[in-house]
């Protein structure tokens, strides 16, 4: 032990020595300033003290001038607190035995389908072992590493489940199971934490997605990729949800996710104040008139981690040679501006605009799921790109599933960083901030996600008397004012192809199926003829809403009447989609009970 000093607490502090042979043997304030990357830490591990002459002026030279003053690094001195806690008058310490083990091999090791646990804590006698691991106890617990790494962790009553890549698993917390004699079972204490680890029937795990966890009373929810599928775990254990009516959607839609990196590519010109001169950018590099939509979407400031710059090609082709990697890029869509800051300073020609920045961002996909306590629905979304690189709509899907119907209920138009409920509210992350949906209040919007209102839309499909042909004549429904009707289409037809005198095009084989123009809802359709008022979509007649179907297919062979010579869609079944208007209270609800259609066989 070294020197004792004087501080002004109420505490004892020694000033000791190390040698590390790694720093140099002197060092001024002048060459810290311009070299911020040299620091002081590794000398001072104490209290994390920085250097100071003016108050500590015996440690070091002070021969020379204030801006010039040089530390010597060959007593190299550190302070240190020598007593236990930094209470006053407690038990002070010296370093004391020092505890080591000799490892034959001692390689760090990387157990992926093991836990460990510490020491108790106990809040009412502040009793604390919890940075405590002590070797010589049985204090790790190893899974079938077939299964593959832990991903998720999650504690129901007495009851610890595992969820690796491959496998679900439950272990009992603070208890094992012992089989007696006669056959039966009973717990035994054995005074570890985790006790016996029993996996759950069926090869199922939750991938590397630990973020589609959601829970709710005893059901448990998350998707395994692996396999395709989308799991639910209660007490009846491990069932694929995936199955009511979502089979295909999921196996191929899960499988389409990408786990490599997303590139992006923007245009646009260089600003002016990004050049210190004529042909040198600083280190603060803008692009206006910039193609952002590839990476963020319209909206406030975003700050994006991307990877470095993969190249940035000036307007003649060339490519341009950019010293370092970009710290951090801020994307304005106000502005349509994209900002990159970097570590150094490069040349370009004369010319600042027809610019294109080629980026990397090391991300993988995500299937974010939650509890939307407000529907009792297990949301999830799936996610190419994470929420935070980018918001458009072919990036995600996010739907959801209800338990009193064992189905797959409605897709939705937005895309959570997270999601969950509290109490009786749902709410959903986006850009750092909260959002509460269902949030039912005069001037709100239904449908407004985010900022961005999109129709709500339903599809039906039109199966009555299914062997039977037909010839789909009206479409009516019942409900609120405010529907129309963005597409009716009847079956396909056999393949057919184009002839080209006499023979057949390659690549021409083609699926017939007719379909009717878009209807107007009962305001949208509204118009004047000679100061009358007439609908040129829905009408209302006996408390519904009905409108003729008006056939816009186009000619195919052997049709003697087609297009809008003829009225009603053929087919032995039809697809309709309805969906809310902008003209009829934009935002306000609209209820729809029932949809119709009137037809004749042929």
């Amino acid at each position: 032990m070294a020197a004792i000093i004087e501080v002004e607490y109420y505490n004892t502090y020694v000033l000791k020595n190390v040698q590390t042979g790694s720093e140099p043997a002197s060092f001024s304030i002048a060459a810290y300033r311009t070299q911020p990357q040299v620091t002081f830490e590794p000398v001072f591990p104490g209290l994390g003290f920085t250097p100071d002459y003016q108050n500590w002026p015996s440690l070091f030279s002070t021969t020379l001038s204030p801006e010039s003053k040089v530390f010597n690094y060959i007593q190299n001195y550190y302070v240190e607190e020598s007593r236990l806690r930094g209470g006053y008058n407690n038990v002070s310490t010296d370093l004391g035995v020092r505890a080591y083990l000799e490892e034959e091999e001692p390689i760090q090791q990387h157990r992926f389908n093991a836990l460990i646990y510490s020491g108790i804590y106990n809040s009412q006698t502040g009793f604390n072992a919890t940075n405590q691991f002590i070797t010589g106890e049985a204090i790790t617990r190893a899974l079938d590493p077939v299964g593959g790494s832990i991903e998720k962790l999650y504690a129901e009553d007495t009851n610890l489940i595992v969820f690796q890549e491959d496998k679900v698993n439950r272990a009992l917390i603070d208890k094992d199971t012992i089989y007696t004699t006669e056959g039966g079972t009973s717990t035994l204490p054995p005074g570890q934490v985790i006790g016996q680890i029993t996996p759950y029937l069926g090869q199922y795990g939750i991938s590397n997605n630990p973020e589609s966890f959601a829970v709710y009373g005893y059901s448990k929810y998350f998707s395994d990729i692996n396999r395709g599928v989308m799991m639910r775990l209660s007490r009846d254990g491990l069932t694929e949800i995936s199955n009511y009516g979502m089979l295909d959607y999921f196996r191929d839609n899960l499988a389409q996710l990408p786990v490599n990196s997303v590139s992006h590519v923007v245009k646009g010109d260089l600003e002016s104040n990004s050049l210190a001169n004529s042909n040198i950018v600083t280190n603060k590099f803008t692009m206006v008139n910039s193609s952002l939509t590839s990476i963020s979407p319209t909206g406030a400031l975003n700050l994006i981690s991307l990877g470095s710059i993969m190249t940035l090609q000036a307007p003649n082709g060339s490519p341009v040679l950019i010293p370092g990697q970009v710290a951090r890029i801020t994307i304005d869509n106000s502005l349509n501006k994209l900002t990159l800051e970097y570590s150094n300073t490069f040349t370009i020609d004369q010319n600042t605009t027809g610019y294109v920045a080629s980026f990397e961002s090391l991300c993988n996909s995500k299937v974010v799921g939650g509890w939307d306590i407000h529907n009792k629905q297990y949301v999830v979304s799936l996610q190419s790109t994470p929420a935070y690189i980018s918001q458009e709509t072919d990036s995600y899907s996010t739907l959801s599933f209800d338990e009193s119907i064992n189905g797959w209920v409605s897709f939705y138009t937005y895309k959570p960083t997270l999601m969950g409920s509290l109490k009786n509210k749902y709410y959903t992350f986006h850009n750092n901030e909260i959002y509460q949906h269902y949030w039912d209040q005069t001037g709100v919007f239904r449908g407004r996600f985010y900022g961005v209102d999109s129709p709500s839309k339903i599809t039906f499909v039109f199966n009555p008397n299914a062997s039977i042909r037909k010839n789909f004549k009206t479409i009516n429904y019942e409900g609120s004012n405010g529907w129309e009707v963005v597409s009716f289409i009847g079956d396909s037809t056999e393949r057919v192809p184009l002839y080209d005198n006499g023979v057949i095009a390659p690549g021409s084989w083609t699926s017939v199926q007719d379909s009717t123009s878009s209807i107007y809802s009962y305001e949208g359709g509204l118009y004047l003829e000679n100061g009358i008022p007439r609908r040129a979509g829905f009408n209302r007649q006996q408390n519904l809403y009905v409108s003729n179907l008006i056939n816009n297919t186009l000619p195919s062979q052997g049709e003697v009447i087609y297009g809008d010579y003829m009225t009603g869609v053929k087919g032995f079944y039809a697809t309709v989609t309805v969906q809310t208007d902008t003209v009829t209270d934009n935002g306000g609800t609209k209820e729809l009970f029932q949809v119709g259609s009137i037809y004749n066989a042929i």
